[in-house]
């Protein structure tokens, strides 16, 4: 399922959301646990509990359990769903099989990108059925995108009346299994499926934005704080905020919607052809198409890559690239400390023909230069639970 966006001391809100920030189905729950919370994205969201490296910490060795029910959940169904998700997206949606999911991208007409998103074929039977999250931020100008352009034959429904938690780390799947025994068996990574609890529907995706294995459970509303309270009273759980989540994802090389990731931003530019598959490329048919395939071809004129950064300080997003001579040739858009390295590192774009790793170069902020060189993604290598492995 979906990313998530992670605390980057900014607050968010598309065309549409509230003007005061809303709270989510577990405030008093968060509050209850020392969540120190801040408002984002249009939510007061918990940045952290007892502090950000030892949340980061604990979720790299056992299992952190976040509350991303700020996001929006979303399902489209109806005949011919498929095919209308694929005029918006560069994915293989007809493709997707039953109980699969697949991270996809909301396309700009100009071949930029407009949200990253997860789609999870969830049909049972003959009717086409997609679950579809995208970012919090983001998701009340996504559902006008998506209500505009989507004919109407097919249906898209904003599940405003559930929650979604993400259970993370090397200890998720024990946890799992302990409360819904041969889920962790049943699911691989990118693949979903759904179970009867305490008399709801509990959707699982063994998926999330930390690098790590873990799922994602949809939960109705009403139901979210019995299920945390559930999860919490496992040893191997403790409850980790927004502050954690960003520098897990950071760590594990994931863009940001919003700062790695924007309509200016082609999918090739970002390294995310991942998300276009083979019969998409060959016959194009979404927004900005020409203009992405042309990059395959040819190639972009920026690349995202990763640095790392000479001593103890970070730098963070707007600090500029430099060539050897002094030059702009890029900028930093997602940066901080590596609790796992016990280093600085960052995230940003550069000339394509600087992207080699082992590239040296200078970056600037606040007058200030800091050498760095250019680093292969992800800085703390995946561990998700791959099929065969």
């Amino acid at each position: 399922m979906a990313r998530g966006e992670p605390y980057r001391g900014d607050s968010e809100g598309g065309e549409g959301a509230p003007a005061e920030p809303m709270t989510l189905p577990l405030d008093s729950w968060h509050r209850a646990k020392g969540g120190r919370m801040v408002e984002f994205a249009g939510y007061m969201m918990p940045v952290q509990y007892e502090g950000i490296m030892a949340e980061h910490l604990w979720t790299r060795e056992n299992a952190g359990l976040f509350d991303v029910s700020h996001m929006g959940q979303l399902m489209v169904t109806g005949e011919g769903a498929a095919d209308a998700l694929e005029t918006v997206l560069p994915g293989d949606i007809k493709g997707l099989k039953p109980g699969r999911i697949r991270y996809s991208l909301l396309m700009a007409d100009n071949g930029g990108i407009v949200d990253d998103l997860m789609v999870t074929n969830v049909a049972q039977g003959n009717e086409e059925a997609y679950y579809v999250v995208v970012n919090g931020a983001t998701k009340w100008d996504d559902i006008a995108y998506l209500r505009e352009r989507l004919p109407d034959e097919v249906t898209l429904n904003h599940l405003e009346d559930r929650a979604l938690l993400a259970l993370q780390g090397p200890k998720a799947a024990e946890v799992a299994d302990r409360f819904w025994p041969g889920v962790a068996d049943e699911l691989t990574f990118m693949q979903g499926t759904s179970r009867e609890w305490e008399g709801v529907a509990l959707g699982f995706g063994r998926s999330g934005y930390t690098g790590e294995d873990g799922f994602e459970l949809s939960v109705p509303a009403t139901h979210a704080e019995k299920l945390a309270e559930t999860l919490f009273a496992d040893e191997r759980v403790k409850p980790i905020g927004l502050g954690a989540r960003d520098s897990l994802r950071l760590e594990a090389g994931l863009p940001l919607y919003g700062h790695d990731l924007d309509t200016d931003t082609t999918p090739v530019a970002a390294g995310l052809t991942f998300a276009i598959q083979k019969r998409r490329r060959a016959e194009g048919g979404f927004p900005g198409a020409e203009r992405i395939l042309a990059e395959f071809d040819s190639g972009p004129i920026n690349k995202r890559v990763g640095f790392d950064v000479a001593g103890r300080q970070p730098v963070r997003e707007g600090g500029l690239v430099l060539d050897g001579e002094g030059n702009q040739v890029g900028r930093i858009t997602s940066g901080g400390f590596s609790p796992t390295l016990q280093r600085p590192i960052a995230m940003g774009y550069v000339a394509a023909h600087l992207a080699e790793p082992g590239t040296q170069l200078k970056l600037e902020q606040r007058g200030k230069l800091f050498e760095a060189t250019v680093a292969a993604m992800p800085f703390v290598p995946h561990r998700y639970h791959r099929k065969g492995a």
